[in-house]
């Protein structure tokens, strides 16, 4: 069994210009740039620092009702280490007093869905075929082909 570490201390922020800048990471959590472009101007992007490094991104988008995470990446060196779990935590602390309800969206077979389940999220739909009908190539994650996109939510 491996030891888990303890969260590194972060600083997260709001991002207001040059998202852009943070595509490299953006591009972990969604791996076309034209998807990326359909949320991350009309979203607020929050980037978590630990030290000097850029760690991890957020976007949020408000919808009627719930607050929607479109983007959760954690560059490599920082994930398993309770990274992804505090910045969704503090996502959902921030938009509790304006939104019941937080929502995100991922794989059918993806690793991240499992995270998401241990986060306390619980499926509420599917997008049949989403990932075959809006990326320009196949998406495969652990050899299996991405097809539907699991919707998740939790109550804030």
């Amino acid at each position: 069994m491996t030891e888990r570490k303890e969260t590194p201390v972060m600083e997260i922020k709001e991002i207001r210009s040059r998202k852009k800048e943070f595509l490299p990471l953006l591009l972990m959590g969604d791996e076309e740039e034209r998807m990326i472009d359909r949320y991350l101007e009309r979203g607020t992007l929050y980037a978590a620092e630990i030290g000097k490094e850029t760690a991890a991104v957020c976007v949020v988008t408000e919808e009627e009702g719930f607050a929607e995470v479109k983007n959760l990446a954690v560059a490599q060196e920082w994930r398993r280490q309770g990274v992804g779990r505090a910045l969704l935590e503090w996502a959902g602390a921030s938009y509790r007093d304006r939104y019941a309800r937080l929502r995100l969206g991922t794989g059918d077979v993806s690793p991240a869905l499992a995270f998401y389940r241990r986060c306390g999220f619980r499926e509420i739909g599917r997008l049949q075929e989403f990932f075959t009908k809006n990326y320009s190539r196949p998406i495969y994650e652990e050899g299996r082909l991405l097809r539907d996109m699991i919707i998740l939510e939790k109550t804030l």
